[in-house]
């Protein structure tokens, strides 16, 4: 079979039946495309359905003003924890964090190690030293060094020393 229409596109030599098969797949490859869509249209139109569930174009925009609203709310007090947290940590800083305490006999003489020296240190290592020296006489003699940067402003005893150690975790100075 002869056609104008074929020849003119250089197709004249071609048969019709293969274009129509050809034309036959193209339209189950189009109709199967066709089905594939539907079914994801379908899919989308049922997550639509759910979200505007009982929902009004009124309400869902009064919705998302309110979450917007919240969403401020929790900004503003997140920012009011963040400086209520830098208050503290600045007064933690300045508060007692590290205790070195010491028992020991003063005058190896009196027995049972009544005597202490008990240090009590900042976050920058300052604070104070307190000894509380007891007397054979059972009189109590009580004593406090300043400490700056962990170091006594006065000569130390052994304890006292040893002491302040165990507050800096062991640290010489």
């Amino acid at each position: 079979m002869n056609s104008n229409i074929l020849s003119a596109i250089g197709l004249g030599s071609l048969d019709p039946a293969i274009i129509f098969i050809i034309l036959i797949l193209l339209i189950i490859v189009l109709f199967i495309l066709l089905i594939l869509t539907g079914s994801r249209i379908k899919k989308l139109e049922k997550k639509y359905s759910r979200f505007m569930k009982g929902k009004e174009a009124d309400s869902l925009e009064d919705e998302i003003i309110g979450l917007f609203e919240d969403n401020r709310l929790i900004r503003d007090e997140n920012e009011k924890n963040r400086k209520d947290i830098l208050s503290i940590n600045k007064r933690l800083a300045r508060s007692v964090q590290k205790v070195g305490l010491s028992r020991y006999d003063a005058f190896n003489s009196s027995g049972g190690g009544l005597s202490f020296a008990l240090c009590m240190l900042d976050e920058n290592d300052n604070g104070f030293l307190l000894n509380s020296v007891h007397g054979t006489d059972g009189i109590n003699y009580s004593y406090a060094k300043e400490i700056n940067a962990g170091i006594a402003d006065t000569e130390m005893s052994k304890d006292e020393k040893k002491a302040l150690e165990i507050a800096l975790g062991g640290r010489d100075k």
